[in-house]
């Protein structure tokens, strides 16, 4: 079974006053793991429904503010995606 996760990404302001950048050059949606937020909205049987919700949230309060930061991931359900282990990095 393949599901539709409808992700937001609310993109934290610079402190410097320049622009944010919510796309990259290719189109993709720009993502500072760091600082940004990132919350899932929704999940879904398939793309049709995924947009739908889009359609749904970009006039919620907050969303509307960046209207144009969704995304749909597709995962299929009972699948490791995380295969291998991790090492944390003490901060310096």
């Amino acid at each position: 079974m393949i599901v539709h996760l409808v992700w937001h990404v609310r993109h934290a302001r610079n402190l410097d006053g320049s622009p944010v950048q919510h796309r990259d050059e290719d189109g993709e949606l720009a993502i500072d793991e760091q600082f940004d937020d990132c919350k899932i909205i929704g999940v879904y049987a398939d793309a049709v429904s995924a947009e739908a919700g889009i359609t749904r949230a970009r006039s919620r309060l907050g969303f509307r503010d960046e209207p144009d930061c969704f995304m749909i991931d597709t995962y299929t359900v009972g699948k490791d995606l995380w295969t291998e282990g991790f090492v944390t990095i003490p901060e310096a």
